[in-house]
């Protein structure tokens, strides 16, 4: 309706100018508290989404840049507006969807999906698993979760509710919707659970090792969330089914038709093996070959192949226009996030944050510490950077404290780094993937995004300090 559109539109520009005419705390600079007020309404703005949000995006660095809010001179301030369009995770999160189109194009991927359903496929419920099981077996090999869950599960189980009818938009509760969050809320779960599923977990531990000199090992690291781990794991699909159910429960003699329908598709063609081999390449690269070759890169190759082999066309490419939006989306969230950080303010936030904990017993700071950490990924659209920007901080505020327990409170807030990658459409490269497919709108991805938070924060803090304090002796 119209005027819910333009409350939607009034709403942010309405919350900038309060912002603006308030005060900046003390402590921080004016020029960061106006970036924060801008910042603030954009964020408004994408949860009310009056208009696209890739467009929202670009308002929000075009307005940050034209008054010099990042940076002091023109020059600078365009560099930095364009900065997120040279980040390695951007790019990857456009070719992932690329490799969707490859799959989709061939018919490999509505083959495989077919073959899931044939499997799996007596209950939406065990299709939810089934995604689960994958991200799970491929977690530990490989250190990027948006090439695993976006550039390699996305594409193939994307495929699964079309088969039931189910597409974007008013039929994408039927399946679609279920099996999307299931896919994205597994993906936060493994990243977790595996030192080497998440990118950020190394980092972390380098920032660890770097900053209160503590090594952590992958044994350490994976028995000091198992627990805590594998219940969330099992959890995820069954949550998902509660909190977020399709409407498509039981598919009954689903594998007969599967197979009828595999049937009629007759052998596997050219172009599908073509596309089955370029993706195995790009798996194996990934998982082997990261040490020398950035997961990016690799995807831009794999693309490259695809392309020349005719799997799809370079008009397939120039007309998808689902990925281009999301290059556009992510690429000025980035920098966006990344304006937080050059301006001063996370910096002050942590401060701040650690100013409100004096006097508290260790293990009430240890607890807050972790959920203020978790929790400020709302500020984020990479975990590498909520990471590079904040760990160190709250590592060092943390040492200040007597008698605190560092291993402890370091492997905790690295442990966060996966948990939060759904907290938002934003949060990650595989939430905006996922948020992509268009399966998810926008207001149940920000709800499912609090509730699972709320959910997973709540299950660490309370089960996790524990197990972790008596692993650690």
């Amino acid at each position: 309706m119209a005027w819910k559109r333009i409350a939607a539109t009034l709403i942010p520009i309405a919350l900038w100018m309060l912002l603006l005419a308030l005060p900046a705390p003390h402590g921080l600079a004016p020029a960061a508290w106006h970036y924060f007020a801008l910042f603030a309404a954009v964020i408004v703005g994408l949860i009310l989404e009056p208009v696209a949000g890739s467009v929202i995006g670009l308002l929000g660095i075009s307005v940050a840049a034209a008054l010099n809010l990042v940076a002091a001179t023109p020059a600078e301030s365009v560099k930095w507006a364009l900065s997120g369009f040279s980040n390695n995770i951007v790019w990857l999160i456009f070719v992932a969807f690329m490799f969707g189109l490859g799959y989709e194009k061939t018919g490999l991927g509505k083959r495989i999906a077919l073959n899931l359903v044939r499997l799996l496929g007596r209950s939406t419920l065990g299709l939810g698993y089934a995604v689960a099981l994958s991200d799970l077996c491929l977690g530990p090999f490989m250190p990027s979760n948006t090439a695993r869950s976006g550039g390699t599960i996305y594409p193939i189980i994307k495929n699964i509710p079309e088969i039931f009818g189910s597409y974007p938009g008013e039929t994408s509760r039927k399946m679609g919707a279920y099996l999307m969050w299931t896919g994205i809320a597994a993906c936060a779960v493994t990243s977790s659970l595996f030192l080497t599923a998440n990118a950020p977990n190394l980092l972390g531990l380098e920032l660890v090792a770097k900053t209160v000199h503590i090594s952590i090992s992958w044994r350490e690291w994976f028995l000091g969330f198992l627990p805590v781990g594998a219940a969330l794991f099992l959890a995820v699909p069954l949550l998902a089914y509660v909190l977020f159910p399709p409407e498509i429960k039981s598919s009954e003699g689903a594998g007969s038709w599967a197979a009828e329908e595999l049937r009629k598709m007759g052998r596997v063609t050219r172009k599908e093996w073509t596309m089955a081999v370029l993706a195995a390449a790009a798996l194996v690269l990934w998982i082997f070959a990261s040490a020398r070759l950035d997961s990016t890169i690799i995807a831009f190759m794999v693309l490259a192949a695809m392309i020349l082999t005719g799997v799809i066309s370079w008009d397939d490419l120039l007309g998808y226009r689902q990925a281009w939006n999301m290059l556009i989306w992510f690429g000025t969230l980035v920098a966006l996030a990344d304006g937080l950080k050059l301006v001063g303010f996370l910096n002050w936030f942590a401060v701040a944050t650690a100013g409100l904990l004096k006097g508290l017993p260790v293990l009430w700071i240890v607890v807050l510490l972790v959920a203020v950490y978790y929790l400020v990924h709302y500020m984020f659209a990479s975990l590498t950077a909520h990471a590079t920007a904040l760990l160190p901080v709250f590592l060092v505020t943390a040492l200040a404290v007597p008698g605190m327990p560092m291993k402890l409170v370091a492997m905790l807030l690295c442990y966060t780094s996966g948990l939060s990658c759904m907290l938002t459409p934003f949060a990650s490269g595989p939430s905006a993937i996922y948020f992509g497919s268009g399966y998810i709108d926008r207001k149940d991805f920000w709800r499912l995004g609090a509730l699972f938070g709320i959910v997973f924060l709540a299950a660490f803090l309370a089960a996790g300090v524990p197990y972790l304090r008596w692993y650690l002796g």
